[in-house]
This record gives C-alpha cells, structure tokens and sequence, in this order.
C-alpha cells in the first residue's frame, strides 16, 4: 500500500504554492437535492441522489432518485452554481413504485434502467430511453429481471446492464441461514446493442447468462472458488477502451471478464480474501488502531478500468466480508497487483472522518469507485460511503498508485462522475435525514492548480498511526505559544483527550493526545465542552452535563490528571435541562484566578431568550452571573444558544452565539462580544450584558462551497494574536463529519 506520512497534505499544499505543475481537486458547489423537488412535495420529504450522468456537453447532470421513484435534472453549466431543472417521475412512465436503479446517456438520450419488481423472487425490470430534450420515453426494452449498474461502452456501441436479481437479506435459504445464497432466480448481464446510436428502435438486447441452462453452476466459476456460483448476484458493470466488460459477483467475491461483442464470457476469477491490521474493530468510542481482520473476502462493489489489461475494485464488502479498501487486479491473471489496505482508515483518521460507530462493521466501506483521466493524468476515485469522503489517487502506473489527496462530501457518497471534458468531478450522496437538517447533495469538485482546500486540520501519524481526533467543539491558546492552541475531545469519545494543535502550518496539524485521568491514573470520561490553557499550568475544563447537577468545571493539572471540580450551584443546576456549560475561559489579575463559563440556553427560572456567563473566582468559591440577550429564531425544531468564551482584554469577553441549523438553512454563527460591568451585579440579579457583533463567521463557513456546518463551536485568540475558531463535526452522527478550522484575523481589528 501506499505510505501515509503525517505531511502528506502540507506537501500537496507546498508542492502547488511552489509553482508545481500538480493539479488538485477543490470543491466549487453543494446542492442539497431537496431544493430541485417537485412542487408539492414537502420539504421533509426523502429526496437523494444516487448514481449520476451527464450530457455529452458535460452541462446537465442526470441523477437517481430512488426515495422519490423518479430522476433529476441539474444545470452545472457554471460549477459555483449548480442549479434545479426538475425531476421525471417514473410513475409517469410505469407505476408509482418503479425505482430506478441507475442511468447513463447515449448521444441525445439518457438511459433509465429501472426495478419493477414485485417481490425478490419475482424480479423484473426494464430500461427507459427518454429523449433528453422534452424528457419523453421513446421506447422501454424489458429486462427480464432485476437490474442494477449499467454502463456504456467507450465508442457509444453497446450498454451493458447488471442484472443482480438481489438476495432478499431476511429470507433463509434451505440448508443455510437468514440471508444466505442461493436465493433463485439467478442474476445474468444484458447487453443492449446499439446500432444506431440516434435511433433506439433499432437496439437490441442480449442476455449473458452466468449460470447453464438448467440453472448449474458453470465450470469456471466453480474453478474460481465462488462462494455461491449458482447465484452470481452480478452488482456493477464496466468497459475498458477494447469494449471489454467487467462485471462485479460482490456476495459471489468474484470479479467476471465478458467480450461484450460475442456475448461471451472470457474470465472468471476470484477478488481473494486479504487480513488488514491497525485498524478500528470496535463500536466503543474509542478511535483504537490495533484491531485487525483476518482473511475476509474482498466482496467488490463498484469496478472500473485504469487501462486496457488493470481494473480496481471498491472492496465495500456484503455479508460476509469487506476489507475497508481497493484493490487493482490484473485481469490476464486474475491477481492482485495492488491492495490499499488499511489506508483508507487511516486516511478517515488523519483528516477527522472516521465514523466510530461503524469501526465493527465495515469501517469506511468503501462503495463507489470511478476512473478518468485529466489532463494527461489517469486518477482513480475511491468513495467511502460510512466517512463521508472521496479519496484521489493518480493511477498512471496501475500497479503503484499514488495518493493525491481526500475530499470532504455530505453523507453516503455513492455516485462519483468525472467529467473529464469540464475539469469537474460530481459526487452524488444518498443519505437525507431531514430530521437532522442533513440533506443528500451533490458536491462538485474542479481540477486547477490552486492547493487542496481541505482539510483545514490534519492530525499527525505517530508509530505508523494517525492520532485519532474529532469534535473539536473548544480551541485555547497555550500560554507562551505563538504557533500553538489546545482543544478537547467531548462524550463522542472515551476516554477524554486534550488535543494539541500545531497552527504554523498549513492545514494546522494535531500533533498530540494526553488522555485525561483521575487521582488514580485511570482514564476519565467527560462530555467537556470547553478548554482553557492556563498560564499557571494545567487546564480548566468545562463539562456538560446530561442533567444539571451534573455540569461541571474541572481543573486538571500539566498532565491531565483531574485535581479539582467545581459544581453549578444549586439553585442555576435545578433550572438546568440537557444543554449546560459550552465554554470556558479564564483571567488571571492580582486579585486572583477568575474562570468565566457560559450556559449554552437559559435557566428556566431566568427571563425568555438570556443565558448565563458565569465567573467564578478561585480564591473564595463564589459565583457571580450576568445574562446575555440571544437572538430570536422562527424556524421550527431551532434554538439559539451559546458555545464557546474567550477574554479578548480590557474586560470585554467574546462569545459564540449560533443556530441549530445547517447546510443552506444556517443563519446565525456568530462572535459577539461583551463588556463586563465595573462594578458586579447585587446578589441575585441578572444583569444583561450589552453585546456588540465582532464577526459574522456564516459567511466563511459558506466560502468552503461545501455543507455548512452547524456547530461553530471553538474560538480562542492564539499567541499569535490572530482569531481562530473551529466546528464540532459530532464525530460524523447526524453530521456530515467536515471539520472547518478558520483563521478569521487579527484580534486587535476584529475586536477592536
């Protein structure tokens, strides 16, 4: 596999600063699906984006919508700003539950292979060509089962159709159990040949079987060691450049060869089985590296060509196996000339997309895979479906690739299009949980000379392992560190970790992890929200709790070892819900150590829409509070509150104050800032504080051109005098995962 070093993106950013001629990949628009939905369909209504295609001017996008039972059209003629052109409901072509599985376009025609099946045992399908123009059916061919992928050859002759007739995952077979193959009738690939590409009337379509006629397995297949070659479940199609066709058996783990002109199979063999180590194989919320997987079968997903003789794989992996990679196979042998291994996870790690709560079960599963070259460079695109990115690989040696760099998406990646002609790639994602405000999109990305864009924030390998991070929801500045900040992992992880930042880099660089412990030298779990670096040494914590007498603050020493908590008082815990302290600060004077924390909402006791900053001075053990004033919002399901809290001098504070809302719903992410009064409040008052707009950070957010993220939750003043602020990415749940990490500029401007 390819080495990953802790520098590997600084050398991409290095290598195109310093005039390179390397091209990279940054991403130009995210359009949320949603907003090209049929008038009077809901707003909450499943609405995503699957597999996708393009016109030959590589100006309209075409994609599945199989939640919505139809397909969309998208304007990309300006790639910063994708626009909706519609959709065509299948209902209007057959009946309200055909589904479409895949497309692709020929000349002026765009192929709409679809599922029409009653039941898994009753599989049928067919292929709608519709006219591009007008967007009407000029003829269906039926396909005589139930299709999935579907391909067209590189001189536009021939298509070619997967026809999986899948296993029904509930259903148990004799003999085995729930699940199991063989589960009849048998999967075969339809080949539909064009013999005038403007005119469908005159396509014709054949049927390659992958099994005999009386339903036995074939030899070869046999003699590729299938697991199950009376039941081939073909998944994914492809054509090299001669016209010949790979097709993917995923639960079979075999990969078959077809001469696509004879309709006859050339090649069976078997995708192998491979042990990944240092990886993830644990849902415990822990990011541990020293699992491993043991002989598992490859079981491929998406296959593409990287030239006449090698093909990849993405190793997503079914019911058996999945080895949380790609493969490229030389297809005279049938072996294995590649393997990513577990780069791939390490690759989620280092940038901050490792999906924890999938680690035990196919970790990034890596779905879709495409090829294409631009600009005299072939790459391979590997899509991880569980880590929400797109890795880039430069393939013009087939048998060594070479990592180019990783791209963020929105959740569950499946479609990936280069569009070679326009220097763009799409990617289409499935996922919508609208619940969430997290919608299915369609990222672009455009190939230039300009450095990656992301990530924003790397970790570094230490022993041949990244240092697993996330939910960096608190940043502090280090106490004589120009270049250095701190932040703390919150109850997405366990045990608690302060994270040490490298800011005088590009992407700033997590270069190291001190667990937090107790008196006893054993791990502590906390749900802190907020870090503060103290001159004196050690840190402030403050801690959230899931009840109100729970939140707390919590003074570690230079080692992490807890030495002091400090409880809410009273009476502010029994007015507490779920949502207590967010961020913490601290000032030092003559009178004293002085540690101020904010309430994320209000106390129910306190009047509507003011939350509390609280100070709490070390030497007596008292409280003191103010109010601060939060926006208002009408949007259902949204709450304004605070998140973190920064001394920026002159006894002025500057605070968060955001939404709940993301992507293109956001409005608030904001940093205001307060002045503290002269005198303090009488016992038992709440003094609003008057607060001043310092930055409008929602702008910036939006400058990624990717998901707008929801959490803006990490602000501190670094020693280098410049604002920093970061998101939370809540460890990929209900999140795209994409950590934004900003330098807004100089404080002495922003809070002047």
């Amino acid at each position: 596999m390819t080495a990953l070093a802790g520098s590997a993106f600084v050398a991409a950013a290095q290598s195109a600063s310093a005039g390179s001629r390397e091209q990279f990949f940054n991403r130009t628009d995210t359009y949320p699906v949603f907003q090209n939905r049929p008038a009077g369909d809901a707003i909450g209504d499943e609405t995503v984006a699957e597999i996708s295609t393009v016109t030959e001017d590589g100006r309209t996008m075409i994609y599945t919508d199989a939640a919505g039972k139809r397909i969309g059209f998208l304007d990309i003629s300006d790639p910063g700003r994708v626009k909706g052109l519609g959709t065509l409901s299948l209902k209007e072509l057959g009946v309200a539950d055909d589904q479409p599985t895949s497309v692709t376009v020929v000349g002026g025609y765009v192929l709409v292979v679809v599922d029409t099946s009653k039941s898994f045992t009753e599989a049928s399908g067919r292929v709608d060509i519709v006219r591009i123009s007008d967007r009407t059916r000029v003829r269906s061919i039926d396909l005589g089962g139930q299709p999935d992928s579907i391909a067209v050859d590189k001189q536009g002759r021939r298509v070619a159709i997967a026809m999986e007739n899948q296993r029904d995952e509930e259903a148990t077979p004799a003999g085995g159990e729930e699940g199991d193959l063989p589960q009849l009738p048998a999967g075969f690939v339809q080949v539909i040949d064009l013999k005038r590409a403007s005119d469908p009337a005159t396509w014709t379509a054949s049927r390659v079987d992958l099994v005999n006629p009386d339903g036995s397995a074939l030899k070869s297949f046999v003699a590729a060691g299938l697991d199950t070659p009376v039941d081939p479940e073909p998944e994914y199609v492809s054509f090299n450049e001669r016209g010949d066709l790979a097709v993917t058996l995923q639960e079979n783990n075999g990969i078959v060869l077809i001469d696509a002109a004879a309709k006859k199979i050339t090649k069976v063999f078997s995708a192998g089985k491979a042990t990944v180590e240092d990886i993830d194989v644990k849902d415990d919320g822990k990011i541990d590296q020293s699992g491993r997987i043991v002989d598992l079968p490859r079981e491929p997903d998406a296959v593409a060509w990287l030239d006449d003789r090698y093909l990849a794989t993405a190793n997503e992996g079914d019911w058996k196996g999945g080895t949380r990679g790609w493969t490229v196979f030389d297809s005279r042998t049938g072996k294995v000339s590649y393997d990513s291994g577990n780069e791939l996870e390490k690759l989620a790690i280092q940038v901050g997309l490792h999906s924890e709560n999938r680690a035990d079960n196919k970790g990034v599963e890596p779905e879709g895979l495409a090829t294409a070259e631009f600009d005299g460079t072939k790459y391979a695109f590997v899509g991880s479906e569980r880590s929400n990115f797109v890795a880039v690989y430069d393939v013009d040696k087939p048998q060594n690739p070479k990592f180019v760099q990783v791209l963020p998406t929105t959740n569950g990646p499946e479609g990936i299009l280069p569009i070679p002609s326009r220097g763009l790639l799409a990617v289409s994602s499935e996922t919508d949980e609208a619940e969430n405000g997290v919608r299915s999109a369609v990222t672009l990305f455009k190939i230039g000379s300009k450095a990656p864009a992301f990530p924003q924030i790397e970790s570094k390998e230490k022993k041949g392992r990244p240092i697993g991070w996330g939910t960096l929801g608190a940043l502090s500045a280090v106490p004589g560190k120009s270049d250095t900040l701190v932040s703390v992992t919150d109850a997405a992880y366990s045990p608690t970790a302060i994270l040490t930042i490298d800011t005088g880099r590009t992407p700033a660089l997590v270069k190291d992890r001190l667990e937090v412990k107790d008196a006893d030298g054993k791990p502590v779990g906390l749900d802190a929200e907020g870090i503060f670096a103290r001159p004196q040494g050690g840190y402030w914590l403050a801690v959230e709790g899931a009840t109100g007498a729970e939140n707390k603050l919590v003074l570690l020493d230079r080692k992490g070892v807890v030495e002091k908590t400090v409880a809410l008082p009273a009476e502010v815990a029994a007015g507490l819900k779920s949502q207590g302290f967010e961020g913490v600060t601290a000032v030092s004077d003559k009178s004293g150590e002085h540690v101020y924390a904010v309430l994320q909402r209000e106390v129910s006791t306190d009047p509507k829409g003011v939350a509390r900053i609280g100070r709490y001075d070390v030497k007596t053990g008292t409280w003191t509070w103010f109010g601060y004033q939060l926006e208002t919002t009408t949007t259902a399901g949204d709450w304004i509150g605070l998140s973190e809290i920064t001394a920026v001098g002159d006894g002025r504070l500057a605070v968060i104050e955001r939404d709940k809302l993301n992507g293109p719903n956001a409005k608030i992410k904001r940093i205001y800032t307060v002045e503290l009064p002269k005198t303090d409040p009488a016992a038992g008052t709440l003094p609003v504080l008057p607060k001043k707009l310092a930055v409008d950070v929602l702008p910036h957010l939006q400058a990624t051109n990717g998901w707008t993220q929801e959490k803006l939750e990490g602000l501190t003043i670094g020693g280098d005098g410049e604002v920093y602020v970061s998101t939370d990415n809540d460890a990929l749940d209900d999140a795209t995962g994409e950590t934004v990490f900003l330098k807004l500029g100089k404080a002495r401007k922003l809070f002047k």
